[in-house]
């Protein structure tokens, strides 16, 4: 049975970057050949490239071009290309329509094996994070043509961070005040040359592992590595750290709210699939509802288009490779029409994807998916040449991406042991009868092997169709009794009868036996006598069960093999359609089950008395069961939180090893088997893991198959069938990785520089801002020489401003200067003691909310460029 494809990906289109040959007629920039992204920025309406230093950081009142070809066979885990456009939340529409024709344009030189996506900020897909391994940052305003993006080492920063998500972090600017805090969030105070981290006292240990990541990411970016970095956790401890904030903030008044939910999108709701036929009728556009979940592939005709709604999550359009050139022009109008016409949020992800180079997300919300329509008739022989291989299990051991694909850990030659649970506790089974199970018993099947010179082991639950529920808890329970005795190095995987893995069949040698009922073992190892038929189904040790039917002739099929047990003899029936490889199978698992003489019935040639025994003839099945194939599949990673008691995944595409983190849960889904990956630190919602598994299975689009294994891995005792998925895997990884508590013992900043702020701030002369008597936010005065950088009041100037802001309030009227002495004043006509260059500081906090329209700190958190425009039209510059 052929395995999911490994990650090698979509198929692959023609690279732009072997030969570049962006049309330079219609604005499109060239392309660098060495790398996987490529970022541009709509200004005045063209494709202006982001420098790389920049990526990640996004402007809110801009639009973005993202393209990603992968470059490296660890990336093929998604399409050949993906292009995104990102929509600020303050855009305006020229700049997104703009954007929309760019995207259109780039996707005709990239040919039709590219994915378009549209993103809107704070809704992105989990594609589009997976760029951004340091996370996502917002950034308040505009960009002007003058200005970089991202200015490495300049300290002359003042800003306020509001630190959300799980896997796919990302920082948003908000208002430098306590106002923007909140019980359960990370915040980063931004000022140049120290960067705090203030921790909610409600968020977990795994948020402020995360932030602290992000934070580090941006000291490396921004920063040069030179920024000094605080960590505020408990407020009480850290008073130097609060001492700052409180001299930047001022002091907190009242207490803090709970965050609001970010609203993530339930399975239950994802799961709600509807598929749609766009076509045009005369001048009228009209859209269709064909089908529901489960969908099938042959509902897709290659000379249409059609939408796939994701119960209001994610918009799909799926267009043929024969549909017209303006059909698919019209694919994101006609996506954002349908979006409108449903009542969607305009924030709704849309993504658009054509015959022959969907994404895997896409492909998965089929029931079954191949990539070549016409292979389904072959897949017999393509099985039959994959089972002649002899297993080599030097090969399995390493060659991990092998074992993943073929499921299986090694050839079967460690040590087993196998109990059943009986009155509630686990009885050891006798070695002559392992492979002997009972469809009304639960058995726990433990197997030990070698990995690297590394004792390894696999707990198999495996639970009857006919098990009552006491007996399914009870195997649980064993199950756990079981691990703690070998201290949580048991890899758990769930195993329901009649889906056996091919690693459990193989670990039996091909002569796993499944028995109706919960008989137990007679004297002489074998069931009790009885007129019995036995399905008889593989080719080979490792794929081969044979389960007990019921007695009848209608249980019969012409493409397999079944013994039927009678009290004189044993019958090998051998249908039409079997082959040689299942007939030498049949001859093994025979002398198992029975002693008694055998006889071979060929189908058509049977004697009267075995249809006596099956107690008269009656139709049956000459269909040949085919397996499922599952090679156009590909694996996806996902973290799992239930944050409000529903759970909630987080796609990690191009997923690596580095994506696992010892807070995470993560699930891995091969689509023939779902794996539940447990860091080390994981929180105790890790006792849910298997029935967030079933959970996955049970609201999946496709109608997955409730039987499908259950494989629960902890970190650290991952077996090769689960690391075999990655491209590169080092056991080492976590040995001398430091965890955040460890990080947080240790010396984040230099101690000199950290003394060096709070020096500044008992020494600095605050002045007020209002008649409040409020003590105004501070901010670091800088250059690129942090030793040059001193505290300053409001916004940034020169040292000579800071020395005389005090000395101008004595003549302040109600917390400022009469606004008739600043307005469009020479310098040499202004008050003695005021800035040129700031003289709209010297207003009151009334004067220049009126005259500008928001008040200072607003103002200030502008992009430097945006302040020199107002002052220069309000006569302040």
């Amino acid at each position: 049975m052929p395995g999911p494809a490994l990650p090698t990906g979509r198929a692959k289109a023609p690279s732009i970057f072997q030969q570049p040959r962006m049309d330079i007629s219609k604005g499109l920039p060239a392309t660098k050949s060495h790398s996987d992204l490529h970022i541009w920025i709509i200004e005045n309406l063209k494709m202006v490239p982001v420098p790389e230093s920049a990526y990640g950081n996004f402007f809110e009142e801009h639009c973005y071009i993202i393209l990603h070809v992968p470059q490296s066979p660890k990336a093929t885990q998604g399409a050949s290309s993906d292009l995104h456009y990102w929509i600020g939340k303050t855009a305006d529409a020229k700049a997104q329509d703009a954007a929309g024709t760019f995207t259109q344009q780039l996707r005709e030189v990239l040919g039709d094996a590219t994915v378009q996506h549209r993103e809107v900020q704070g809704h992105e897909s989990d594609c589009f994070h997976s760029y951004f391994h340091g996370g996502v940052i917002y950034r308040k305003g505009g960009l002007a043509s003058a200005v970089n993006h991202v200015e490495t080492n300049l300290y002359n920063v003042r800003r306020l961070l509001h630190i959300r998500g799980k896997k796919h972090m990302s920082a948003t600017e908000v208002e430098l005040s306590w106002n923007s805090f909140n019980k359960d969030d990370i915040f980063l105070l931004d000022l140049g040359k120290v960067m705090i981290q203030w921790n909610g006292p409600r968020s977990s240990i795994s948020k402020k592992a995360r932030g602290l990541s992000l934070t580090c990411c941006l000291q490396e970016r921004e920063r040069g590595g030179r920024a000094q970095i605080g960590v505020v956790d408990d407020q009480v401890k850290a008073t130097d750290f609060m001492e700052i904030m409180e001299a930047v903030l001022g002091c907190r008044v009242g207490n803090l709210y709970a965050a609001i939910p970010d609203g993530s999108i339930n399975q239950l709701q994802k799961a709600n699939v509807r598929l749609y036929h766009v076509y045009e009728k005369g001048e009228d556009l009209v859209i269709q509802e064909l089908a529901t979940c489960p969908l099938t592939q042959d509902l897709l005709h290659e000379e249409d288009c059609y939408i796939l709604d994701q119960g209001g999550f994610r918009i799909y359009m799926w267009q043929g490779r024969m549909s017209s050139t303006q059909e698919k022009k019209a694919a994101f109008s006609r996506a954002l029409g349908f979006i409108q016409a449903k009542g969607y949020p305009t924030c709704t992800n849309v993504e658009v994807v054509n015959q022959g180079a969907e994404s895997a997300a896409f492909k998965q919300l089929f029931r079954t998916w191949s990539d070549q329509p016409c292979r389904n008739k072959h897949l017999g022989g393509g099985i039959g040449k994959r089972n002649q291989v002899k297993l080599d299990a030097g090969k399995l051991r390493s060659q991990p991406e092998l074992a993943a694909r073929l499921r299986l850990v090694d050839d079967g030659s460690g040590k087993v042991e196998v109990w059943c649970i009986q009155d509630l506790g686990r009885q050891p089974v006798d070695p002559k009868h392992h492979g002997w199970l009972f469809a009304g018993n639960c058995y726990l099947v433990l197997y030990t092997y070698q990995k690297m010179g590394h004792v390894q082991y696999i707990l198999y639950l495996w639970q009857g169709h006919q098990a009552t529920t006491h007996k399914i808890k009870a195997l649980h329970n064993n199950a756990e009794e079981l691990d703690l005795m070998y201290h949580g190095a048991l890899v758990h995987e769930h195993v329901t009868m009649g889906s056996e893995p091919p690693h459990f069949l193989t670990i039996f040698q091909g002569q796993l036996v499944v028995f109706q009922g919960s008989t137990g073992y007679d004297g002489k190892g074998q069931p009790a006598s009885a007129t019995r038929l036995f399905h008889v189904q593989g080719t080979d040790s490792f794929n081969t069960r044979t389960m007990e039917v019921p007695t009848r002739a209608s249980a019969l099929n012409s493409s397999d093999i079944f013994l039927l047990v009678t009290a004189r003899l044993c019958y090998l029936w051998f249908g039409k359609g079997c082959s040689g490889d299942q007939r030498e199978m049949a001859r093994t698992v025979a002398t198992v089950i029975s002693k008694k003489n055998k006889e071979t019935v060929l189908e058509g040639q049977e004697p009267p008395h075995f249809w006596e025994a099956l107690g008269g003839r009656a139709p049956y099945s000459s269909k040949k069961s085919l397996p499922e194939d599952v090679s156009s599949f590909q694996p996806r990673l996902f973290e799992c939180s239930s944050p409000v008691g529903q759970l909630v995944l987080t796609e990690v595409v191009f997923f690596s090893q580095d994506d696992l983190d010892k807070y995470d849960i993560m699930l891995l889904d091969t689509w023939q088997e779902i794996f539940l990956w447990l860091g080390e630190a994981a929180s105790e919602q890790k006792k849910d893991a298997v029935a967030w598994g079933r959970e996955y299975l049970k609201t999946h689009p496709a109608g997955r198959s409730q039987a499908t294994p259950i494989v629960l891995v902890k970190q650290g005792h991952e077996p090769p069938t689960f690391t075999g998925w990655f491209f590169t895997w080092d056991p080492y990884k976590w040995a001398n990785k430091q965890s955040y508590e460890k990080v947080m013992k240790g010396s984040l900043g230099a101690a000199s520089a950290i003394s060096e702020i709070i020096a500044e701030v008992h020494n600095f002369r605050l002045s007020r801002w209002s008649s409040h008597g409020k003590t105004g936010p501070l901010a670091l005065q800088g250059s690129q020489d942090s030793s040059e950088n001193g505290l300053e009041l409001g916004p940034k100037g020169s040292s000579s401003s800071t020395s005389t802001c005090t000395s101008c309030a004595r003549p302040m009227i109600n917390g400022g200067l009469p606004r008739e002495q600043l307005m469009h004043q020479a310098a040499e006509d202004l008050p003695e003691g005021v800035d040129p260059a700031q003289k709209e500081f010297y207003l009151s906090d009334a004067d220049f909310r009126d005259i500008f329209g928001k008040s200072k700190e607003e103002f200030y958190s502008m992009a430097k460029w945006k302040q020199q425009q107002e002052k220069k039209q309000l006569g302040f510059f």
